[in-house]
Parts: C-alpha cells; sequence; structure tokens
C-alpha cells in the first residue's frame, strides 16, 4: 500500500542496483528515499543470478569500483545482521590456448598495477585449487584470492536492511506506470495508488529499464537474453570454499552450491528474449528449458570437469537477463530529462557490480557528476538510434556471446551493420576498404590491395601493418585523403553562444571570425569533460567539432550549462556535413587544381577556415592537422561529398593520392603527440597532466568552469603524467599495456602505433607518482606485452623538436 505522495528521490526498481543506489545515498545522508518494486523485492533478475564477484576490470577507474564492492560485500552483514552468502574463496581463470595465456597475462600485469593480488599458477596448481579440473590440455591459469562469490537474494536484502536502517521507505507491489516533468525536469512519477512528487527519479528497472525509460522519452538501449546455467546434486570434493572457476575458451564458469556445482556461460550465438514488452507480472519466473541451446556449454563443461558427466543435475535454469550493445552497463544522468538517472544493463554481471555502481550513483545525484571516470559505462555513449529493437535483438545476441570469446585486438563488432554511412560508403568498399563502427558510423579502417584477403586476428603484428604503411608514407611523402564524416559537429548560435562557450571552455574563444579554437571543457575538479575545435562562423554563431563518440555526451554537457534565459541554441549538424581530411605536402597543389580560391600560408593560416570553391562545390577549408604536417580539413555539405571527392581523386592521379583509414590516422596521431578524450583525456585528466597547458588561459576575462581547481593544482606535483613511449622495432603491442620502471608498475599505455618516422611502435600513456615529476628523455623502462617484458625509452617529448 502507498501511503506516500512526495519524496526527494524515487527508486524504481527493487533489485540488487536498486537497493544499492538506496543504501548507498542513505549512507551520504539523504534519506528522504522512496524505493518502489513492482513486485518483491528480487523478483526479477536478482534472484536467479549465479553470485559470481570479481574484481577485475578493463581499466583502473572500473577496477576500484568493483574492489569497493568486495570490500562492502565481506563487512555488511556484520553491519545489518542479515547474512549476504558473502565468501572469499577466490578465482581460478584457466587458459587452453596460448593465445589466452598470453592476454592472462596481460590481465595480471593490470591487476598489480590496480592493486589487485593475483598470480600465474602451472595447470598442476590449478588442479590443486581446483581438484575436479581437467588440466591435460590447459596452458596455465591465474589465482585471484580476494574474489569470491555471494547469495544474490540474501546480498539485495541486507542491503534493503542497511537502506531501511537509516530512514529509506522501501514499498512492494507497486508499479510505476509513468513519469511526471515540467520544464524538462522530473517533477514526480505516477501509479496506480497514486502520483508520487519527487526531484530525482531512478530508473534501476533491470530488464524492463528500456521500456520504463520509453514512458518519459528516455533511450536505455539493453535488451533480453535467455541466461542458463545448470544446478547440480552434491558431488565428491566440492566443498563451500571451493574457488569460482572461469574457463572462458570453455565459455564456461563454475561456483559451489550446496556442495554441488552451478554450471553457466556464454554461448557464442546468444538466444535473445523476443518479449517486447516484458510483463510487470513476470516476477520469480523462468524459462523453459533449452537443452539444444546449451549444448556447447554443458559438452564443453563435462571435458573440463568430468564429474559432470556422472553427476546428477537437478535443473537448468533459465532465466533472461538483459544485455547492452556494447556489453558494458548504463549509469548516470539521462540526456533527455534532468533529474532522470538510470542504473541498469548490468550484462550478467550485476551482483559483482551493483556494489560499487550503487555508491557511484550516489555520489553523482549527490554531488552532480561523478567522482571519477566513468566514460565506458555513461549513459550518453549511446545516441538514440541504439534504442532501435530490432538492432537490440542482433546485437544481443553477439555481446552475450562475447563475454568469454577470445577478443582480439581491434576487432569490431559485426551485428546491427552498416547504419551509418558517408556518400562515399560504395566507392571505399569498391576500393578495398575494410570498415569499423564507431557510434554507428561505419569508417575505413585500412584498404585492402586488390585481390588480397582480410587478414585473421593476432596478438602478434597485424597482417595490414604493410599496407597501413603505404597509407601513412603517402600522408607523410605524397597526399592523401581521409574519410572524416564520423566527426560530430554541433552548432552553437544565439546572442549569448560566446558567453556560453566562454564559461564552458579553458581557452580564450573571443577570437575573431573564421578563428580556430583547440579547447577543452572541464569539470569542477579540473578534469577533462571534452576537448574540442571550435570555429567562429559569425559573432552569434560556433561550429564545434568532436569527437565521432561523443556527441551526445558533449551536447548534453553543453546543454545543462546554458542557463534560464540564456538566448543560447545547440544543434547536433552532423549528418548535414562530411569531413575530408587531404594530408600531405602535396595536400596543397591538390587543392589548387580544383580550387581558384588562394590556400597558401598566406591565403589560409593555420587554425583559421573560410569558404572556398572546390569544382562546382562550395565548401569550408580548414587548415588543420590531426596527423601533424601539412593538411587541410575540407567540410563539404553532404549533398556535394561525392562530387567533391571524386574531383580529388580525378586531380589528385598524378599526385601519389591515395585512400587512407583510421589506422594511419590514429597512429599518425600518436607519433605526433595528438591526444585523444576516451585515450589520453578524461575527467580524471587535467591539462597540466595531459600536457595541454598551452589550451589553457586562466587569467582570461570569463571564469570558465574547473578553473579555480587548475589554480590550486598549478605548480604543485602532478599525480600522473602523459609521455610518450618508443618501443623497439621489432615490438608490435595493442593498447593498456602496463608500464614498468625498476621491476614496479608506474603507469599504463593508452594508445599505440606504428611510426613511419620512428620505424617502429610509438606510444602514448600515463606514468604516476614520483615518475610523474621527474623529466624524461629517453628514460629506460620496460612494458609487459603479454607477459614479457620489453624495453622501451620514455620521453616528455618526441619527436625531438
Amino acid at each position: 500500500m502507498l501511503t506516500v505522495n512526495q519524496a526527494r528521490i524515487v527508486i524504481v526498481g527493487g533489485g540488487i542496483a536498486g537497493c544499492s543506489v538506496a543504501y548507498h545515498l542513505a549512507k551520504l545522508g539523504i534519506t528522504d528515499v522512496l524505493l518502489l518494486e513492482q513486485g518483491k523485492l528480487t523478483s526479477g533478475t536478482t534472484w536467479h543470478a549465479a553470485g559470481l564477484v570479481g574484481q577485475m576490470r578493463p581499466n583502473r577507474s572500473m577496477t576500484q569500483m568493483s574492489k569497493y564492492g568486495i570490500e562492502l560485500y565481506a563487512t555488511l552483514e556484520a553491519e545489518t545482521g542479515l547474512a549476504t552468502g558473502w565468501k572469499q574463496c577466490g578465482s581460478v581463470n584457466v587458459a587452453k590456448t596460448p593465445e589466452r595465456m598470453q592476454v592472462l597475462r596481460k590481465q595480471l600485469a593490470m591487476a598489480r598495477a590496480f592493486g589487485v593480488e593475483c598470480h600465474e599458477i602451472s595447470p598442476a596448481e590449478a588442479l590443486e585449487k581446483y581438484p575436479i579440473l581437467r588440466i591435460d590440455d590447459l596452458q596455465g591459469a591465474l589465482w585471484l584470492p580476494g574474489d569470491g562469490k555471494a547469495n544474490p537474494a540474501d546480498l539485495c536484502m541486507s542491503l534493503a536492511k542497511g537502506a531501511r536502517n537509516r530512514g529509506v521507505k522501501i514499498v512492494e507491489d507497486i508499479e510505476v506506470t509513468g513519469v511526471l516533468s515540467e520544464n524538462g525536469r522530473v517533477t514526480g512519477v505516477r501509479t496506480a495508488q497514486g502520483d508520487v512528487k519527487c526531484e530525482t527519479l531512478v530508473n534501476c528497472g533491470g530488464q524492463w529499464a528500456r521500456q520504463f525509460g520509453a514512458l518519459a522519452g528516455v533511450n536505455v538501449p539493453l535488451f533480453s537474453a535467455e541466461h542458463f546455467y545448470i544446478v547440480t546434486g552434491q558431488i565428491p570434493g566440492v566443498h563451500p570454499m571451493l574457488p569460482v572457476m572461469r574457463d572462458p575458451d570453455g565459455f564456461i564458469y563454475y561456483k559451489e552450491e550446496v556442495g554441488g556445482l552451478v554450471m553457466g556461460g556464454f554461448e557464442p550465438k546468444a538466444k535473445p528474449w523476443k518479449v517486447d514488452p516484458i510483463p510487470g507480472s513476470f516476477q520469480f519466473q523462468l524459462l523453459d528449458e533449452d537443452w539444444d541451446q546449451f549444448e556447447i556449454l554443458m559438452n564443453n563443461a563435462m571435458h573440463r570437469t568430468p564429474c559432470l558427466q556422472t553427476a546428477e543435475v537437478k535443473m537448468l535454469l533459465n532465466g533472461p537477463e538483459s544485455f547492452t550493445p556494447d556489453g558494458n552497463f548504463i549509469l548516470g544522468e539521462a540526456p533527455e530529462l534532468r533529474n532522470y538517472f538510470v542504473c541498469a544493463g548490468f550484462n550478467s554481471a550485476g551482483i559483482a557490480n551493483s556494489g560499487g555502481a550503487g555508491r557511484l550513483m550516489a555520489e553523482w545525484i549527490a554531488g552532480g557528476e561523478p567522482s571519477t571516470d566513468v566514460w565506458e559505462v555513461d549513459i550518453r555513449r549511446f545516441a538514440p538510434f541504439t534504442g532501435n529493437r530490432k538492432a537490440l535483438a542482433e546485437r544481443t545476441g553477439e555481446t552475450l556471446g562475447l563475454h568469454y570469446a577470445m577478443r582480439w585486438p581491434r576487432q569490431e563488432l559485426e551485428t546491427a551493420r552498416p547504419l551509418r554511412t558517408s556518400p562515399l560508403y560504395d566507392l571505399l568498399a569498391a576500393k578495398g576498404a575494410e570498415f569499423g563502427s564507431k557510434n554507428g558510423w561505419e569508417r575505413a579502417n585500412y584498404f585492402r590491395p586488390e585481390g588480397a584477403t582480410r587478414p585473421d586476428h593476432t596478438l602478434a603484428t597485424p597482417g595490414w601493418l604493410p599496407w597501413m604503411i603505404e597509407e601513412q608514407r603517402a600522408t607523410r611523402e605524397a597526399v592523401a585523403i581521409y574519410d572524416q564524416t564520423s566527426f560530430s559537429k554541433l552548432l552553437l548560435q544565439g546572442n549569448d553562444a560566446l558567453a556560453v562557450l566562454q564559461r564552458l571552455c579553458a581557452n580564450e574563444m573571443d577570437v575573431a571570425l573564421n578563428r580556430m579554437v583547440y579547447t577543452p571543457m572541464l569539470n569542477e575538479r579540473g578534469g577533462i569533460e571534452s576537448d574540442l575545435t571550435v570555429m567562429r562562423l559569425a559573432a552569434d554563431r560556433f561550429l564545434i567539432i568532436t569527437g565521432s563518440a561523443q556527441a551526445t555526451r558533449d551536447a548534453d554537457w553543453i546543454h545543462r550549462h546554458i542557463t534560464a534565459g540564456e538566448h543560447a541554441f545547440l544543434t547536433d549538424v552532423s549528418p548535414m556535413y562530411c569531413v575530408f581530411g587531404v594530408m600531405g605536402p602535396n595536400a596543397r597543389e591538390l587543392l589548387a587544381r580544383v580550387s581558384p580560391d588562394d590556400l597558401s600560408p598566406q591565403g589560409l593560416k593555420f587554425s583559421w577556415t573560410k569558404e572556398v570553391d572546390l569544382g562546382l562545390a562550395r565548401v569550408r577549408a580548414a587548415r588543420m592537422s590531426y596527423v601533424g604536417g601539412p593538411g587541410f580539413e575540407l567540410y563539404v555539405p553532404v549533398e556535394m561529398a561525392r562530387h567533391v571527392y571524386l574531383a580529388l581523386c580525378e586531380a589528385g592521379a598524378d599526385l601519389s593520392l591515395r585512400d587512407a583509414g583510421y589506422y594511419a590516422l590514429d597512429a599518425l596521431r600518436i607519433e605526433q603527440g595528438r591526444r585523444a578524450w576516451g585515450a589520453e583525456l578524461g575527467p580524471d585528466e587535467s591539462p597540466w597532466e595531459a600536457g595541454l597547458a598551452f589550451s589553457v588561459k586562466l587569467d582570461k576575462a570569463t571564469p570558465f568552469i574547473g578553473r579555480e581547481a587548475l589554480r590550486a593544482s598549478q605548480g604543485q606535483p602532478l599525480r600522473k603524467k602523459l609521455v610518450t613511449l618508443l618501443l623497439p622495432p621489432d615490438v608490435y603491442a595493442w593498447g593498456g599495456e602496463t608500464i614498468m620502471m625498476n621491476g614496479q608498475p608506474v603507469g599504463e599505455i593508452s594508445s599505440v602505433g606504428y611510426s613511419p618516422l620512428a620505424g617502429a611502435c610509438v606510444a602514448l600513456g600515463y606514468v604516476r607518482g614520483a615518475c610523474a615529476n621527474e623529466p624524461h628523455a629517453g628514460t629506460p623502462a620496460q612494458i609487459k606485452l603479454w607477459g614479457q617484458d620489453h624495453a622501451v625509452t620514455l620521453h616528455d617529448r618526441w619527436p625531438p623538436v
């Protein structure tokens, strides 16, 4: 019975995510919180979760989030008096193939760098820890003693009691049927028992989060898939502290339960649950058994643990769980509606991640922004089109299967493609373009020579490297054309457009017409929320160029900082313009053949733009080069793009003009020290740490967000520093490798690519602690590459001037 008609915060959903958010809000002293659950607590997907709890995540901030969750689960029972089933039994992750063992060794180096205890063990040592294991075909394993398992329903109930004890109200059997809003902000929710006013709403609806979000026009791109595990009777040798075991080459996992095993996994081709909408009455329910779907997992499990060949199988549990288009969960404030937060889409890892995610969400709600970099799980990484249900169903069949599949460097997702294409897509495909996808955009990664086949994925030097080097050579020695249409393009206009940019941007934005400005946008901590190139087209009109993946995020950041009454309007014009990068020493000669306008260094200075005739078209030319060296960016109305491209190709036939892709572009920008947001730049990096002091004007007349934090940190010891690493010629790295000095981890590589100038791979990465405050000009160091140490040198500036 609903007896409350008002609360500061309403949480919708009483699974482990919702209860964790409520618990952590209460711990922050925010107790005017109402949690509404359409059935009973845990009745959606929490109750049938497997309950594996691991610490390692792909990056430092997410790993810290998971580590906190384990610390919480270990102490929660003592706080609330309710059992959680938490057991720190450790985990064993085994490798069957040499390539998988290399990947595990990379995870080992990352774990040590992130402060997670982790050890490489032999197959024989794995057998000691997991006596029912078959080891004759194993390469080795990892042992993580801090990992464990929990009882999901008990854990959720303990979090709920902890929240109640601090004053949170939890009401079951209340279905929320609508969301109330005014002036773009949440004002309440609607239920059959009456409306409830609120200032903030948190969607923790689990597999219902997408359809609940749609009630308010909020995109929550997730889709349910059937997810399976078996429960066995008692098995000799299986005891309560038997470690969790994962065999990713077999797509399977195990945990002990009541003297038997829970064995499940992530079959390579999953089975989406095509029920839409999911009825609210689907509570404590399961789907039908499907032994055909489970067969590959069962066969692999009987091989890895032969005891399953004769063990009693009590049941095959089939419980749907939700998955997202990229396999990462969804946190944050929705861009469509202020004070509408989402915490959902945990991809069958909600028990492991909800503890830390709940704390992050509570901090975000209380403080207005997250306390750390959460870009990988930020809801704003998803554009509106990602809510398409056909695409979600197709992609879910792929992303579930990739949980344990061998993930190769630069492996692309294949389903729900192609979607967003430049007018050149078919022309480039005919020339051998191999495409990747970024925010739905198809982008040429590299070009295969005629007759060549696509190389296999590898952990070693890639087969496409010689072709990319030819594209790089054309860029440095002749001229290359890059289709960079996927750039996000935002138009800000209005009488107060300049005032908005001055407040948001650390650089000086009050510049002459047709001037381009490179600038970071900062948060209050001085961290980099985005880096942009801004063109001033008129006194009250600015074209903002940002990364392909950042349109939704950057537009949201700008929108939320336009104050009431300001005359400023932001429009995403990304689909209206193509962008062609014409790069190399012959670029000016090529453009002179198709344009009568003066594009000399005197006629168009660096970081300036102007409209020019090109062929029969009118385009905006910018003297700018992301890859370094001479070059231009052409901003072309989309309806004229094919004409402009064909005109350039025809005019450049004798200038060694070559099409080039994003692999070449990325490697060349790394060689020249150009940072990329999401790699070198993010909310946890300051301009001082990232080497972007040149883009900050602390003394400009208009105060900007983050200025006081930068002033306070100016001249202080750095926490970390961006450096360039020069690798040996015979070493090919991919990114994420640990940087070592004197046998200790000091940082990680953020980006790496082959450099024609060096004749080897060059990388960018951050070093931390004392290393960040020392000069580097060839300083010896090492990197851990697939478990092997390789000598590198560190440089504050490379190539030398």
